[in-house]
């Protein structure tokens, strides 16, 4: 799993193992190493792996492709939380782990927006409501 994130966000960011030796400050038999499986970077190092993709050190150790559609390790911010069914009614239960990234709790309101181009989206009510209406009020002519 981490050597497999390794190999595939070095090739999707278009690096060979020296290119990334290079950024890192090892060798690229260091590379070929953790690349292998044989050996692991040092914490130290694999926080720098995960900034030079943009990827969270979680997701660069723990990120499992075949758990995720087999798409590769998204970028810091961005999650894959699974597939929803959409009930008779249309509803769709928002699994635990965007819940908890999201802070969403029961009763909380859910904003549903959507672009025929692009898809829909769900936004938290409270807080896409406080920055619509800041912008709507404009910039303060005092401030």
């Amino acid at each position: 799993m981490f050597s497999d994130n390794i190999i595939r966000l070095r090739k999707y960011n278009n690096m060979t193992q020296e290119d990334l030796a290079d950024k890192i400050g090892v060798t690229r038999q260091s590379i070929a190493q953790w690349e292998s499986g044989k050996t692991c970077p040092n914490l130290t190092q694999s926080k720098v792996l995960a900034d030079v993709f943009g990827v969270s050190l979680d997701d660069l150790a723990n990120y499992k492709s075949e758990e995720n559609y087999g798409l590769g390790v998204p970028p810091k911010g961005k999650h894959i939380f699974g597939v929803v069914t959409v009930g008779d009614k249309g509803q769709v239960v928002i699994p635990a782990k965007a819940r908890k990234v999201f802070g969403i709790e029961t009763g909380d309101k859910i904003l549903v927006l959507g672009d025929e181009g692009q898809g829909i989206a769900l936004v938290k009510t409270d807080g896409f409501l406080k920055m619509f209406d800041a912008i709507r009020k404009g910039p303060n002519p005092g401030e």
